[in-house]
């Protein structure tokens, strides 16, 4: 089957930050996972271009919206190409495909009837470019706490509320389309009233940066319409050249998303799919925010944002790539700090993970010449070991990765307190043999952990595998196998794999 997941297409005038790191590193490893388990995986990930705020921006550095966006896509580019993220397409909503593809789909839904016209009146909040009504304004403001407009104009509108119904017997006959549990019960929550209309214009009078509506050209496309549709248009909605592809990556589509675009993804975007006559997502899973250590929201207006790539000489790629998937249950909110990062990195990946190669290698080239040593007996880590990769598994199947890491992780506690006990610096000296079998252990469990957490840390779990005499590409029955590494293999010593980071307070 073929694995398919999104993460947004991050807004162009953002600067990649923790939280667009965080959905993205996840998708990574999800994709590379599903990759590791022999699945056809696919990641999409890319940037939303049209906009007013954007127009706006390129005008006040005097530059052409689309030379403006050209130039600032690339920070995102070079953020993932940083942080080892291997997605298959980075999207932009300025690709000649995707507009044409966007045109496509709305003249279907005009064509249908389904888009109509009217004058409307209402708030409208420049920053979330949506339009509010009278009972979402809180002093002032749009519940997101940014201003707004009052704004009187003719524009062209969706029949969302022609679909309530049928959005809401679907989530109820799929209890994984929207999830966790309690994001489904918000959606259904909010679906329990009347749905409105869905303003899917903006005159070009107010707004020309955006892409022209097929049926009327003084008018460009809602952002939200336009940016919503690049799953589709990604993997070959609208080109009559790349049928096959999307009538076999849409059905699987999983969608990655923060939980403050959830109404915009599980109530916009499934009627406008409904409309078109196309399949709705396999998935919507919304993840939760990273808090600042006053558990507010990581905010760029208010000046409260990590920068990813700021950790990279801290604790290196992998180790904020391990923190990401590691430290939080996917779905909800957690704390963010420098800190944190090094704590756990220290425990789990230093003291843990590194401590048991370190020992383990440097034992080997002490008493056996640097080669793995032949076992004599089977062990007793060996049915724990192959039992991992498959409670591993499961919970990646889960969403659940941060526990899918916690499984090798108890195995490599295990595994360190097997090392103390079983002492094999002190039996080496008197039964050589023995030793032998506690170090080649040792190396096995390194071999499976290195294996199961690669698409976390791929190139330190690439080093890891290759210091310890394993060759092989990394392969999820090699996981599940104990006893593959090949005694006389040379096994190299080398500098620490995960050095302890060092803090002020330290």
């Amino acid at each position: 089957m073929s694995f398919y997941i999104t993460t947004p297409i991050y807004y162009v005038n953002d600067i990649p930050h923790i939280g667009h790191a965080y959905t993205t590193i996840v998708a990574d490893v999800l994709t590379r996972y599903h990759k590791l388990f022999g699945e056809e995986s696919f990641m999409l990930t890319g940037t939303d271009e049209h906009g007013q705020k954007v127009q706006a921006k390129a005008k006040e550095f005097d530059k052409d919206p689309k030379a403006f966006v050209d130039e600032i896509v690339l920070r995102f580019i070079d953020a993932w190409k940083g942080l080892d993220i291997q997605y298959d397409i980075f999207m932009r909503t300025t690709f000649d495909y995707h507009i044409l593809g966007v045109q496509k789909a709305l003249q279907k839904i005009f064509d249908q009837g389904d888009i109509y016209e009217k004058t409307y009146d209402g708030w409208y909040c420049v920053s979330d470019e949506i339009f509010y009504t009278e009972k979402d304004v809180v002093e002032g403001k749009c519940p997101n706490g940014h201003a707004l407009q009052k704004i009187s104009e003719k524009n062209y509108f969706f029949k969302m509320s022609k679909y309530q119904q049928q959005l809401i017997e679907h989530i109820e006959k799929n209890p994984d389309f929207i999830r966790p549990d309690y994001r489904k019960n918000e959606v259904l929550g909010f679906l329990k009233k009347p749905l409105e209309d869905l303003c899917i214009s903006r005159p070009k009078s107010r707004l020309s940066w955006g892409i022209e509506l097929p049926f009327d050209k003084d008018y460009v496309t809602y952002v939200w319409f336009d940016a919503l549709m690049n799953y589709c248009t990604a993997v070959g909605y609208g080109d009559s050249k790349r049928e096959k592809e999307f009538s076999k990556r849409w059905p699987n589509v999983i969608h990655l998303i923060g939980k403050d675009i959830l109404t915009t993804h599980a109530i916009y975007w499934p009627t406008i799919l409904m409309g078109l006559g196309l399949s709705l997502p396999k998935m919507i899973f919304a993840h939760g925010w990273w808090l600042t250590g006053e558990n507010e929201k990581m905010s760029k207006s208010q000046g409260k944002v990590v920068r990813p790539l700021d950790l990279k000489d801290v604790v290196g790629v992998d180790g904020l790539r391990y923190f990401l998937t590691r430290d939080i249950f996917l779905g909800n909110d957690a704390q963010f700090s420098q800190d944190l990062v090094i704590a756990r990195v220290n425990s789990e990946l230093a003291n843990n993970l590194g401590n048991l190669q370190s020992r383990a290698t440097n034992l080997i080239d002490k008493f056996f010449g640097g080669k793995i040593p032949p076992p004599t007996k089977i062990s007793t880590l060996k049915d724990p070991t192959e039992a991992a990769a498959e409670l591993l598994k499961s919970s990646i199947l889960s969403f659940s990765p941060n526990v899918a890491v916690g499984h090798v992780v108890d195995l490599l506690n295990h595994a360190n307190k097997y090392l103390e006990e079983k002492a094999p610096w002190k039996t080496a000296k008197t039964d050589l043999s023995a030793a032998g079998d506690v170090l080649y252990d040792a190396l096995e469990v390194l071999r499976i952990s290195g294996i199961l957490l690669h698409p976390v840390m791929p190139t330190k779990m690439t080093e890891l595998l290759r210091r310890i005499g394993w060759s092989k590409t990394p392969n999820f029955e090699d996981a599940k196998k104990w006893g593959m590494l090949q005694e006389g293999t040379a096994v190299t010593k080398g500098d620490p794999l995960f050095p302890r980071v060092e803090t002020k307070n330290t």
